[in-house]
Formats: C-alpha cells, structure tokens, sequence
C-alpha cells in the first residue's frame, strides 16, 4: 500500500469509527427507551462497526496474510448483532407491544444520514487495505440497507400498530450480517492462500 492511500485510510478509518460511537450511544439509548428490537440491533452494529474500524487502524501495514487472519476474526464479530437480536426479538414475541413510529422513524433517519456518510468515505478507500477495509465499507453499505428497511417498518407500525414489522426488520439485519460475514471470510481465506512473492537478488 503506498503510504499516502495508507494515510487517506487512516483518515477514514478515524472519522468512521467516532461517527460510530456517537450513534452507538444515542440509538442504544432511543431504543430501550421506546422498546425497538431493529433499532437495537441496529445500535449493536454501530458499536460493532466501531471496534472494526478502530481494528483496522490496528492493522494497518501489517502483511496480506495477517491482514487474512484478522478478518476472519472481524467475520466472526460481525455474528454477534445477530445474536442480540434473536434475544431481544425472542423477548419482543413473549410481550408483542409497538414501538413509538415517530421514535423508530426519526432514529433511523439520524442513522440513515451517518451510514451513508461512512459508507461514501469508505468507497473512497474500500480496495486500500484488502479485505479489512473491504470489511468496513460492507459493513456500512448493509447497515444503509437496514436503515431503509427500519423506515419502512415504521411506516407499517404507524398504520397497524403492530410489533412485528419491528421484529420482522430486526431479524432482517440478523440476515444481512450473516451474509456480510460470510463475504469477508471468503475473501479473507483467498487472500491468506495466495502464495507469497519473495524478491531473490539477482546473481
């Protein structure tokens, strides 16, 4: 990687990861609050999102090969939204109460607008750091997805006043995470099975 596209992803990574954490907190807190299973799981991927930058800035000028290892690793992470969600929605089933719409709405729409920022400073530098920055800009292209698809959850809950367009959508995030996963693991075994270019001096 040349040092000025390291630098450029460096950059992003850091404005990435803040922009993150500070949705983290305040979708986290709105969603407990009105009793959202998408919007939890959403907040679960802006802390996941967090950690996958702030690793990558880790592992920057590291060797294609353990760049390899360390997605796999964030493969693995990008699970465990899912996994909250089948909790919180396994709850929701056991006390089937609608979220607030205009809650739901305006958070996604907060969300919408941070996950299409990361996602278009992520395009700029996706291909930079192999499959790890690969990681993070599908990771930010599948929560716009999920954002979408929160928007139009909570139109139907303002029309039928029902939990499970909430539920249905959260368990819809729980897909795109699994698929997203998937991805990286594939890319990541290709690029640690490459053989390696060893330069020997002429004679």
């Amino acid at each position: 990687m040349r040092a000025s596209g390291e630098q450029a992803l460096r950059r992003v990574l850091i404005w990435v990861a803040t922009l993150n954490l500070a949705y983290f907190a305040l979708e986290f807190t709105i969603a407990h609050r009105i009793g959202s299973v998408s919007l939890f799981a959403d907040s679960i991927d802006f802390l996941e999102d967090t950690a996958l930058n702030f690793l990558l800035l880790a592992a920057l000028g590291w060797q294609a090969r353990q760049r390899s290892r360390l997605a796999l690793v964030l493969a693995a992470l990008l699970l465990l939204p899912g996994f909250a969600t089948l909790v919180t929605a396994w709850q929701k089933w056991l006390l089937p109460l609608a979220p607030s719409p205009l809650g739901l709405s305006l958070t996604a729409l907060g969300a919408l607008a941070v996950n299409v920022g990361c996602a278009l400073l992520l395009t700029r530098v996706r291909h930079a750091g192999g499959s790890l920055s690969r990681a993070a800009f599908l990771s930010a292209r599948n929560d716009v997805w999920a954002n979408v698809a929160i928007l139009a959850a909570a139109g139907v809950t303002a029309e039928w006043h029902s939990a499970w367009p909430d539920v249905a959508v959260g368990l819809a995030i729980l897909a795109l995470s699994l698929g997203a996963a998937r991805e990286i693991y594939l890319r990541a075994r290709a690029e640690r099975q490459a053989p390696v270019t060893v330069c020997r001096p002429r004679t």
